[in-house]
């Protein structure tokens, strides 16, 4: 499939203006601890800003043609040592490695060719490179969340919001009978956001099951 590169542009733009929003409210913040919980069971707040660092990180890996980690362990590691910095240190990490992953985009933003191919995720998926810049945007729209300190799904951004549930919609619609299962009216009916947080695992809808895209 030929590489739409003005979405690839609006969605590499709507990523770095995502992370220069998080970084601006991560500094803005007063009295958060990082051994805080999160909304992600098991995870404090400071296990979902290190993930966020080190998964721009990654991005910068897959962008530059090399795994995204260097092993599962590795990643669960890397998170772990980084959860109990101080928030200080892990805002001046997160905004150093949001500017690492934005110059790598930013500097590929035009280029058609170098979104072209395949890249492989840490969970052996393989996925087109023209969807790296909104599966990044995701990550730090949606853990902004996860973060528990009043930024909620109600506030995701609107662009990213549209733009990744056609995404999730394509991927729940191609595991299953081609024509044959529609989205469960219940989940037509909730707003955007929430069925972005169905998809995503995140919000629970009575009577239906589980997306089973996480």
């Amino acid at each position: 499939m030929a590489v739409d590169g003005r979405q690839v542009a609006r969605e590499v733009e709507g990523c770095m203006a995502s992370q220069r929003r998080f970084v601006q409210w991560l500094q803005e913040q007063t009295g958060v601890e990082s051994q805080q919980p999160s909304l992600l069971p098991g995870w404090s707040v400071g296990h979902v800003l290190s993930h966020l660092a080190r998964n721009a990180d990654s991005y910068v890996n897959l962008l530059q043609g090399r795994p995204q980690y260097e092993s599962v362990d590795a990643r669960h590691a890397e998170i772990e040592s980084g959860a109990p910095r101080p928030w200080s240190e892990q805002v001046v990490d997160v905004r150093e490695s949001c500017d690492r992953v934005g110059a790598e985009l930013a500097s590929r933003a035009d280029d058609v060719a170098s979104w072209e191919g395949t890249a492989t995720l840490l969970s052996g998926a393989s996925v087109p490179r023209a969807i790296l810049p909104l599966l990044r945007w995701r990550e730090v729209e949606v853990h902004w969340v996860d973060l528990g300190c009043g930024h909620n799904l109600e506030d995701l951004d609107s662009h990213y919001l549209r733009s990744d549930l056609r995404l999730l919609e394509m991927l729940w619609r191609a595991r299953r009978p081609i024509g044959m299962t529609p989205l469960h009216g219940d989940i037509l009916r909730i707003p955007p956001h929430e069925r972005l947080g169905w998809f995503l695992g995140r919000i629970e809808v009575d009577g239906v099951p589980p997306s089973g895209l996480t």
